[in-house]
């Protein structure tokens, strides 16, 4: 065969080759942008439903039987009764198979009690933390809904600071710890979540305390994520003597007044007192206000402790919590500290064995009338 010809023939034979290599090609590309814009679709679609109704995605996985809810309880027997909110009371429940859970009982004749319910469902099923509540599912019933939390032994940190007990139960290490706690909570929803997510109604109630006296955060049915684009959209809402000044007088919110209220919270640790406490019948002060000129004077400061407590700690340790609860509860937003410092700073206060990195050195028999409970970070 004359060499022109052979030539011709290979590339005829190349031309083929590429031809059917492109094809293949494309009809990858074409079966690729296909399934992609269906999967785009999809998720439009479960945004959407997302959006118009919150619960959607998670019916199967913790909807329960309302007929569970009301054996477990007793038919809500009032003796069962673990604590009321806004919209009804909390009831414990106990199951067939032994186990133990917390319900809330929501009246949801109104759209914000309704709101509020599938906020705090949809959040709560996202959520994953051990400082936390976990959700164990929900229910509803005509115009009841129910949520069923995991349940907290030693209650809320309120009742066990202004309870009967009067905080009898809770040492300084304890405390600490509690402390602690919550900040870790709320460094998970302020840095961990996306979008951030601000609680909106930290307070001594909506901490919970399990077996152990690991705390909890709990009631997400007043939070909301993206502030910043939905503020004029929000409610003003909260609890007197936890809101934070900006958001009580021009209505900004922000995780900086969750930073607030946790030095409210702080401040009830360290004093053993109620955010708000009525001087006569129609005048009130705040914690923050009486404390404040105290907090920053080292004379002072020892004498304001709660009386359960007193004498029990390092006084370099109760200095810098104190420090930290003043800076917490700064008038101006800017001159708080982000809840990630605030952690960083009780870490050291908190023994190892609480999940701190303090070691605690226990006095000897040889000292007993040394009461100070001595650590080193």
């Amino acid at each position: 065969m004359d060499p022109p010809k052979k030539l011709l023939i290979a590339l005829i034979i190349a031309c083929s080759s590429l031809g059917a290599i492109f094809s293949s090609l494309f009809c990858v590309w074409f079966f690729y942008r296909k399934n992609s814009s269906k999967s785009s679709k999809c998720g439009a679609k479960r945004s959407d439903g997302e959006k118009g109704n919150g619960l959607a995605p998670f019916l199967g996985k913790f909807k329960m039987d309302y007929k569970i809810l009301e054996k477990a309880t007793n038919k809500f027997h009032p003796g069962n009764i673990l604590g009321e909110g806004g919209f009804g009371c909390v009831y414990k429940a106990q199951f067939n198979d032994g186990s133990y859970a917390a319900v809330k009982k929501l009246d949801c004749t109104s759209q914000d009690a309704e709101k509020e319910y599938e906020n705090e469902v949809e959040l709560l099923c996202r959520f994953k933390h051990p400082n936390i509540i976990s959700l164990l599912g929900f229910s509803s019933d005509t115009d009841t809904r129910f949520i069923v939390y995991e349940l907290m032994q030693n209650g809320s940190l309120e009742t066990q600071l202004h309870g009967p007990s009067h905080g009898s139960s809770l040492t300084w290490h304890r405390r600490m710890k509690i402390a602690l706690d919550t900040a870790r909570g709320l460094e998970y929803l302020h840095e961990n979540c996306h979008p951030p997510v601000i609680h909106r109604d930290l307070k001594s109630s909506n901490i919970l305390l399990d077996l152990d006296f690991n705390a909890k955060l709990s009631d997400f049915g007043l939070a909301v994520t993206d502030a910043a684009q939905n503020k004029n959209n929000l409610k003003l809402s909260g609890t007197l003597g936890y809101v934070a000044p900006e958001y009580l007088l021009d209505g900004k919110l922000t995780d900086k007044s969750d930073v607030y209220a946790f030095g409210v919270v702080l401040l009830e640790l360290l004093l053993g007192r109620k955010p708000v406490e009525k001087l006569a019948p129609s005048q009130c002060q705040s914690i923050v206000t009486w404390a404040m000129p105290q907090l920053t004077d080292r004379s002072k400061l020892p004498n304001i402790i709660d009386p359960v407590i007193r004498d029990t700690m390092d006084l370099k340790h109760l200095y810098q919590v104190a420090a930290v609860a003043v800076l917490c509860v700064q008038p101006e937003p800017s001159y708080r500290p982000l809840i990630t410092d605030v952690l960083h700073s009780l870490i050291p206060l908190v023994p190892m064995e609480l999940g701190g990195t303090l070691r605690v050195t226990i006095p000897t028999a040889l000292d007993p009338t040394n009461r100070h409970v001595r650590g080193t970070p």
